[in-house]
């Protein structure tokens, strides 16, 4: 029903990318450039400069695309709400969520939404907490789930899930399984990026004991926890992760678990979103998911 040159606007000004937009749209490339070229005959004017690969808003796109995001939310939430009358459940709902939850948490509970509700679209973005958390404000998904303890003011967080972040270490290097508070000062240690909520609950925790980042040997920084376990899984070093990314290698004697005596790194998951009532899908959405979770630290600890 809504105007498909409207719908290849917006995918294109999310992106800056005609080639994601054709991607996200199941289109051609020339297409999507047609569609544009449409709009940009019709208002005349035009709605993005183009510089060999890169691309952004003119003036005029810049104002098309608030007007956009406003007249693509208002047919979300109507498309939701005719069908609802009819006890149907149709919508998109675009997920962010940072990476350790995309990976290990959240794939499973998808998957039992969908089987409940097989009219929904769904897409999961990834990234770190900030990347989450400023795509959220941008409009570029409808709703969040974060791992950090750092919260935006302006942003509502409503926790989820319990988990903890551990220390591990391959089973075939002179690793300990215990170690002091001292000792981590001078192990060879992997960590996650800046901006990743992992990092951010490490920092607090080692700080709350009078250990600075600065303080550590930090080997190297990973933007992601796959890469860390990999690179565990080689080295002679320790790695910080969340317990619920290694349940299954610790099981099978890849990775052994490193205790801190006294330092226990636990912290909660929350779904972040935009002030105000989440309506639709995502609101749905969210009563699914805390249903599902409970808080219950069963399914991570």
């Amino acid at each position: 029903m809504i105007d498909i040159r409207l719908k290849v606007f917006n995918s294109v000004a999310t992106h800056l990318s005609f080639t994601q937009a054709a991607r996200e749209l199941f289109v051609s490339q020339p297409a999507i450039s047609k569609h544009i070229r449409e709009l940009e005959s019709e208002y005349e004017c035009r709605l993005f400069d183009r510089n060999g690969q890169q691309v952004q808003l003119t003036t005029a796109g810049e104002r098309l695309f608030r007007h956009s995001r406003h007249i693509m939310e208002a047919y979300r939430k109507m498309d939701f709400d005719m069908h609802a009358l009819q006890n149907r459940v149709v919508g998109e709902l675009r997920i962010g969520a940072s990476t350790t939850i995309a990976q290990y948490i959240i794939p499973p509970i998808m998957a039992d939404f969908r089987t409940l509700y097989r009219d929904t679209g769904i897409t999961l973005m990834s990234g770190n907490s900030r990347e989450i958390e400023t795509a959220l404000v941008k409009g570029h998904i409808d709703i969040g789930l974060v791992e950090g303890i750092i919260k935006q003011p302006h942003l509502k967080y409503t926790p989820f899930l319990n988990d903890e972040i551990v220390i591990i270490a391959n089973t075939h290097g002179p690793c300990e399984t215990d170690m002091t508070i001292d000792d981590l000062k001078h192990r060879p240690i992997v960590l996650r990026e800046k901006g990743s909520g992992t990092l951010d609950v490490i920092e607090s925790v080692l700080a709350n004991k009078g250990i600075l980042l600065s303080d550590l040997h930090i080997e190297m920084h990973i933007g992601s926890t796959e890469g860390i376990k990999h690179y565990v899984e080689q080295a002679d070093c320790i790695g910080m992760v969340s317990i619920s990314s290694v349940g299954k290698e610790v099981a099978d004697g890849r990775f052994r678990i490193v205790n801190i005596k006294g330092v226990k790194m636990k912290r909660i998951l929350h779904i972040v979103e935009k002030q105000g009532e989440t309506e639709g899908t995502a609101k749905l959405f969210k009563q699914f998911l805390t249903r599902q979770t409970s808080m219950d630290t069963t399914r991570v600890l």
